[in-house]
């Protein structure tokens, strides 16, 4: 009961119940505020779009989430613990000393020496004016053939690492491609150009100034090979063995020439998408 209401009485047990209720009241208030406030922030900062990847990448299968350094054999096993993001491993610079032993088997599919490559299958060309170039790699090319549509980011808006990019429709699929580094779009493109994206990479002091987060040489090929693994896996049909023998080329067009394939888990575990 409350004051002004007929037959109210100023009592303990009501003064008691009052400041109770407008205790909670308050604590319910000051909450929704605070949690307001720092998504705001977040939102002014970036850090919502890092906070849902981390959130996605700990949903990843564990065999989705190793280090770079186990792809290329420095280390017998280690499972990432920065989401991918080795700009902020304190151990980077222990584990990249250390020879790698990967081996770089030819795999029928083309991944140059001058890109860096993000695990999400997009490609990353540095320019000397300082923009970089993106693209998706040759696995992706080959998985999803030409795309039926695509959606592309304006030129002038900002992309931050790990967002979504682009997005792409192929058989009905919404493929969507996360931005392997953040920055400022300058340039859009498409598969008719051989590339999506130029971007300007943002100067943050939180941020070091390197690709070293992407992956390049003989850990291209050990993470392509586990790739090619898992594709055997899930592309072959139902008590039948992997389609891709050992020694085989990867053929173009997968969604097309295997249209009955769960593509929904093939998409999601190709592009990072928990």
């Amino acid at each position: 009961m409350f004051p002004g209401i007929d037959g109210f009485h100023w009592t303990v047990g009501h003064v008691v119940f009052l400041f109770l209720f407008f205790a909670v009241v308050l604590t319910i208030l000051a909450t929704v505020v605070s949690a307001a406030w720092r998504t705001a922030r977040d939102l002014r900062n970036h850090r919502a779009i890092e906070l849902c990847w981390k959130s996605d990448f700990a949903e990843l299968p564990e065999s989705g989430r190793r280090c770079r350094h186990e792809l290329a054999g420095r280390v017998i096993s280690r499972t990432c613990d920065n989401a991918f993001d080795c700009r902020h491993c304190g151990k980077y610079s222990q584990f990249a000393v250390l020879p790698a032993t990967g081996l770089a088997p030819d795999m029928g599919l083309n991944y140059s020496d001058d890109r860096f490559y993000h695990r999400g299958h997009t490609w990353v060309k540095p320019a000397e004016d300082g923009t970089v170039t993106i693209g998706l790699d040759e696995l992706a090319e080959h998985l999803i053939g030409p795309p039926d549509s695509i959606e592309m980011p304006e030129a002038g808006s900002e992309i931050e690492i790990n967002q979504t990019a682009w997005r792409m429709k192929k058989n009905g699929k919404q493929i969507e491609v996360r931005a392997p580094i953040e920055g400022t779009v300058v340039g859009v493109g498409g598969p008719q150009e051989e590339w999506y994206l130029k971007i300007r990479p943002r100067l943050d002091a939180n941020v070091p100034a390197t690709l070293r987060h992407l992956l390049r040489g003989p850990e291209v090929h050990s993470w392509l090979s586990r790739e090619l693994e898992r594709f055997q896996l899930q592309l072959r049909a139902p008590n039948t063995p992997p389609s891709l023998a050992d020694g085989g080329v990867l053929m173009p067009g997968l969604m097309d020439a295997v249209p009955e394939a769960d593509w929904d888990t093939v998409l999601a575990d190709t592009f990072l998408q928990a």
